[in-house]
Formats: C-alpha cells, structure tokens, sequence
C-alpha cells in the first residue's frame, strides 16, 4: 500500500516535536486523517498499531500497518502517514523522542530503507499485545508524572486523543523505559516466532541465561551443563543456530547491557565495566569503541546533551 491515494493533508507541513523532548500519544483516526513532514522531524517516531490500519512513508520508502505492527522512522527523512486508504479508521499510540543508541541492535534487522524499520506482528502469536498496550499507558502516565509525584491515571481506553510531553528528568527517562519494553517486545517476540529460524530449545535456554545477567561469569562450560550439552557439542550447536559463537553473543549482550547502565546511571565507567562483566577496563573501552563508535565516557555525554 502506498500513501499515494490519501486525501490532501490535514496539517500540510507538520512540524514534529523539537529535539531532546519525549512526547507521546493515542489516536483513533478517520478516513482522511493524514500527515506530511517534508524535512521529516528532528527525532524518532515510533508507531504501534491497535487496530485498523495505517500507511506510512519514509523518504521513497511504504508500508502498511495493522493491529501490533510496530513501525519506527529515523529522523530528517521527509515523510508521511495516515489512515490507509479504504480502511475505516487507524488507532494507534506513537511517540517521538531520541532513540537510545542501544536499540540500534534490536531494530536493525527490520530496516526496509531511508530509515524506516518495520517489526511485522506474528498473527498467530497475540501474547505481547497486553503487555506492549500498558507499556505504552504507562509511557502516557509517565510523561505527565509532576516532578517525582505520583502520574495522573491515563486517559480512558475510549479517549481517541490523548498526548503528553515529558517534563523532566525523572518524567523522560521512565517514559522512555517504557518504550524500550515496547522495542524489546516486538522485536523479540518476532525474532522468537520468525518462520524458518526455529532455534532449538537448548540454544533459546543460553540466550535467556545470557540476556538475564550478562554480567554473569558465563562460559561456554557453564552454559553448556545449563543445558545437559558437552562444551563442544553446545558450542557447534549454537553457532549453527545463530551464525555466532556463545562468546561473541555474551559479548554483544554485555557491550549492550553495559551501554544501558551509561544511558540510566551514574556509574563511573570502571563500574560500568564490572558490572557487565568485562574484567578489564581497558579491555572494556577497546570493545565498546569498536561496537558503539565512541569511547564509554564520550557516549554518556552524548546522552546526556541529547536528553538535556
């Protein structure tokens, strides 16, 4: 589906939120809703649909969106969305904000060009659905959360507009906690029921030991009696299945995990470090420069101007 037949319009030119806000919304549109950003907008915008459908553009780039399609669009790309044509109405929650530099891993395998990634619901598997529908309730009632009060409840489900920006620290960050629930949803859920790639279920069991405390001293030893395997038998069986070795898939969980902590505390980067289970601090620096680009310190501050 193409955004080709929509009707004119409705705000021509919609400027998108400043950069370095967090703002999200619920909307139940009509046919003829539409928006078009010629310059595309200064920050990220994630798109989860509840139900009807939308169609969105990015640069040269369309899809549609149905009920738990997840569809994000990087910023400074012009593009457009709306109601798709012929259907009787979108609902769908979005949120504009800076994307966290470590969900680059979890949506670039959905990237279908000019900046646009698409994590396609499985329609078999409804389970997240709830679960990624009160992440984002919470994002809403976060983003108006008073200081470190306690958040207004949300809007009621019927409401077919509701939006809030985040105001603070406190506000941002917990709202964006939410959203990366949402990223981590969806495109885990699909990961885990993409045809043809059924992982075997000792392989998943190590993934999940992984992903629970990637700080861990995990080995391939320990990991392999975890699930009844022989160290080689565990470590042939695992790269099979995933194209990487347990080691270099523990690395790239620590190196996120350790990218987490920088964006959300104020651990010194030696704790950082340990906490993520790289022995060494130099040795933490090298790997972390290599994966993300800049050193740890200089990635702290980045984010930290981005979320000033």
């Amino acid at each position: 589906m193409t955004t080709d037949g929509l009707p004119e319009t409705a705000a021509p030119g919609d400027p998108g939120p400043p950069p370095g806000l967090v703002v999200v919304g619920h909307y139940d549109e009509l046919p003829g809703y539409t928006v078009q950003r010629p310059r595309g907008a200064d920050s990220w915008l994630f798109t989860w649909t509840v139900s009807g459908r939308g169609s969105l553009r990015q640069g040269r780039t369309e899809t549609g969106a149905g009920a738990g399609d997840l569809v994000v669009l990087a910023p400074g790309v012009r593009h457009g969305y709306g109601v798709q044509q012929g259907a009787d109405h979108w609902e769908f929650w979005w949120a504009h904000c800076g994307a966290r530099p470590s969900w680059a891993a979890w949506l670039g395998p959905y990237g279908t060009g000019d900046g646009l990634y698409v994590v396609a619901a499985d329609p078999s598997d409804d389970g997240p659905h709830a679960r990624i529908e009160a992440a984002f309730h919470r994002m809403l009632a976060d983003a108006r959360r008073p200081g470190t009060g306690t958040p207004p409840p949300t809007a009621p489900a019927d409401d077919r507009v509701a939006v809030a920006v985040a105001h603070g620290t406190t506000a941002r960050e917990l709202a964006l906690n939410a959203l990366e629930e949402v990223v981590l949803l969806t495109a885990g859920a699909v990961r885990r029921s993409r045809p043809g790639t059924d992982v075997d279920p000792r392989v998943r069991r190590a993934q999940e030991l992984i992903a629970a405390d990637p700080g861990a001293p995990h080995t391939v030893g320990s990991l392999a009696a975890e699930v009844s395997l022989s160290p080689s038998r565990f470590a042939h069986l695992f790269a099979r299945q995933l194209g990487r070795s347990p080691m270099r898939a523990l690395r790239e969980a620590r190196l996120h995990h350790a990218a987490r902590l920088l964006e959300s505390t104020d651990l010194s980067v030696e704790r950082v470090a340990a906490a993520s289970g790289f022995a060494s601090p130099f040795h933490f620096n090298r790997v972390f420069r290599e994966r993300y680009g800049t050193p740890p310190g200089a990635y702290r501050t980045a984010g930290s101007m981005v979320r000033a």
